[in-house]
Formats: structure tokens, sequence, C-alpha cells
């Protein structure tokens, strides 16, 4: 990151979040149970990072229009069908489409019975690669000014050369300067390439898994299912389905120099990239077993901090105690102490630019926030 030309260098905007579910699993383990962690000694409910900043992924595009970046092992196909748009042949398309790929795949050899290497048929992707839509496009793009000759665009032969030849076109390619801020997505969460560095991305983001303020015990919920159709008496169908109960904790860090430098130093785009992400972390709840344990809960309250420095987390290794039957008020109360302690302790280096409360005020929308926000950070 350039230090002298970014003027967001070290400033973020932190959302410490406290959030009530009734009965879910908004995040389940490998045999379907909900996520948990030990913390103070005690159990608590827990939804990893990956699952929520998944679910804000999707609201960026539900909320906001964002055309978001691919993830995709299926490089060759997705090549392909850009580089017909452009108006390539089928063949010519999976020319580049494959030329593109085997960039990116270990291809495997097996010795024939007369101890011979022959290559394999088989072909393992080795990597999940993340690519926006402008990215894909610019590369059809330059396909079809060779006629689609994908020898003539990728020429050298070593696969770590042809990676940097393919690094060096996507990096021309810059995110989110576009109505739809096409790709902010990976600005946001990053990417890494180990065959390409050049085109890692650093995220802009840095998320806490999120976890109960308090205990929290899971527990197993048994249901029937009786069929419309046959003479069977009773139940058709019998089964168990684990869920708990709990007001999460959840941290948030924007760094605002990290991700004005990937927008590439473009005002008016970077305060649409703030806004949208704003909405969508507000509005985003993970989507597993929403059809049976529905968890359509919001915010219950916000702590927003602008900040120049270290980001600053809460831990609540002391687990909260509910009070005239809620978690949430003592929750809220331990969210405003902890950071008052901490700042204090800071002191000069705390580097508080502005502070906010959300869900108090009933008059202080999320529209208001988002407001306030892009308001503070103004340089």
């Amino acid at each position: 990151m350039n230090k002298v030309d970014n003027k967001y260098t070290n400033m973020r905007v932190e959302f410490h979040i406290l959030q009530s579910f009734p009965v879910t699993c908004l995040n389940r383990d490998d045999v379907g149970a909900p996520k948990t962690a030990i913390v103070g000694g005690v159990t608590r409910a827990r939804v990893s990072s990956q699952c929520w900043k998944r679910a804000i992924r999707l609201a960026l595009h539900e909320i906001s229009g964002v055309e978001l970046g691919v993830r995709t092992k299926a490089l060759s196909l997705l090549v392909a069908n850009a580089c017909k748009e452009e108006g390539a042949s089928e063949e010519q398309a999976k020319t580049c489409g494959d030329k593109i790929e085997r960039i990116f795949i270990k291809e495997s050899n097996k010795k024939t019975e007369d101890n011979s290497q022959e290559e394999s048929e088989e072909t393992k992707t080795d990597t999940l690669l993340f690519l926006a839509p402008s990215e894909v496009k610019l590369l059809a793009q330059k396909f079809k000014e060779v006629n689609f000759d994908a020898n003539k665009l990728i020429i050298q032969k070593d696969a770590k050369k042809q990676a940097k030849e393919l690094a060096d076109i996507i990096g021309k390619s810059k995110y989110a300067q576009t109505e739809t801020l096409d790709g902010l997505d990976i600005a946001l969460f990053g990417r890494m390439v180990a065959q390409a560095p050049s085109m890692d991305v650093e995220a802009a983001t840095s998320f806490s898994h999120a976890i109960s303020t308090h205990r929290a015990v899971n527990e197993v919920e048994f249901f029937t299912a009786v069929a419309d159709f046959g003479q069977e008496q009773g139940s058709a169908h019998m089964g168990t389905l684990e869920f708990n109960a709990a007001t999460y904790y959840r941290y948030v860090s924007l760094d605002l120099g990290q991700l004005f430098e990937t927008l590439g130093h473009t005002d008016e785009f970077f305060s649409k990239a703030v806004s949208a992400f704003i909405k969508a972390l507000y509005i985003a709840v993970p989507s597993a077993r929403q059809t049976t344990q529905a968890g359509a809960c919001l915010w219950d309250y916000a702590k927003v901090l602008v900040r120049k420095g270290q980001g600053v987390q809460l831990s609540f290794e002391m687990p909260v105690k509910a009070k005239d039957g809620s978690f949430l008020k003592p929750s809220i109360d331990e969210v405003n102490f902890s950071l008052q302690k901490k700042e204090k302790l800071s002191g000069s280096l705390f580097g508080k630019i502005a502070s906010f409360d959300f869900g108090i005020d009933e008059s202080f929308s999320i529209d208001d926030l988002i407001s306030s926000v892009l308001n503070a950070i103004k340089v």
C-alpha cells in the first residue's frame, strides 16, 4: 500500500454488534449440530466468520446490485463462455478456456505396464479461483485481439511464467469501477493465488467468529412426519435436529486504507462501496435451516467506531448473566463498559475519530448510520 498517496491509511470502521436469535441452527458442524466454542471456561454458541461472510457476499448483490466475483474450479468453462460472447466459435472458446485452466491444473502421470510415462487423462484442479466479471471479460477481449489464438496471448511454456502472463493481464483491471461495483467482494474479502502472487488481493475486512455473550447449550428437537397418502398408521418418518438460542457478539473491522487502495483511490466508488458493505452487514443472516428454524433477526445493538490504529475487539471472556430474563441488556452494558475501559487504557493510541450507537434511538436508522459514517471518514 502506498502510504504517501493513500489518505485513509491506518483508518478503520469497527462494528461491535449484538444480535439475538431464538431457536436456530445458523452454522452447522460436520454432524449437523450448531457450532460451539469454549470461551471463559463455558460453552458458547458460535457462528464461523466464513459463514457470515458468505451471507454478506450474497447480500451485497441482493441489496446493492453488486456484481459478485465468481469462485470456481471450472475455469475453462468460465473463460470459454466469455470468449463466445466476444464472437469466438465453440472450438476457439474451448481452446482459450483450456489454455487458461491448464495454468492452474496439476496433471498426474501414471506408469503403463511397460513402465513408460504416459500423461493421465485425469486432471486435478489445484486452485479455487476467485475472479471478478470484469477480469473474465478483459481476458476474453484480449483473446479476441489475437483472433482467439490462445498461443499468441499466453506465449510461455512454463506454467509459472504463464501465470505471470495472466497476472499481467488481470492486473490491469480495477475493482468496483462500475455502477454495479463489479468485484467488490474480492476487494472486501481478499484473494490468494499461489501460482500468481501478483494476483493476490489483500482483504479490506476482518471478521471474528460470532460467539454468544453467555453460556449456551445445544438442545435436541424430536420431530415426526405423517404421510398424506398410504395406509400407514402414525409417523412415516422420525428424526432429530439440534438447535440453540443465543445473543451473539460480532466484531467486524473495515480497513478503509486497504479498500481505498484496492479500488484505485477513487472517491466516488469508495463511498458507494462503504455504503453497500454496511447495508449488507446489517441485513445478512446465514442461510442454514431458514425454512424450519427461521432466523431473520437484525441487529439489536451496535457500537460503531471510526478510528485510527490497531483494531480493538472484545473477548467477552466473562459470560454475562441474564438480567430480568434477558441477555441483551447486560451484553450492551458490557460492550460499552469494556470499550470505555480500553479507550482510557489506550490513551492517544486509541485514535477515536467518531462513535455511534445504533439500536437505542429509534429515529437513528441504518441509513442515518451510513450517512454518519461517511461524513466521519471524509478526508
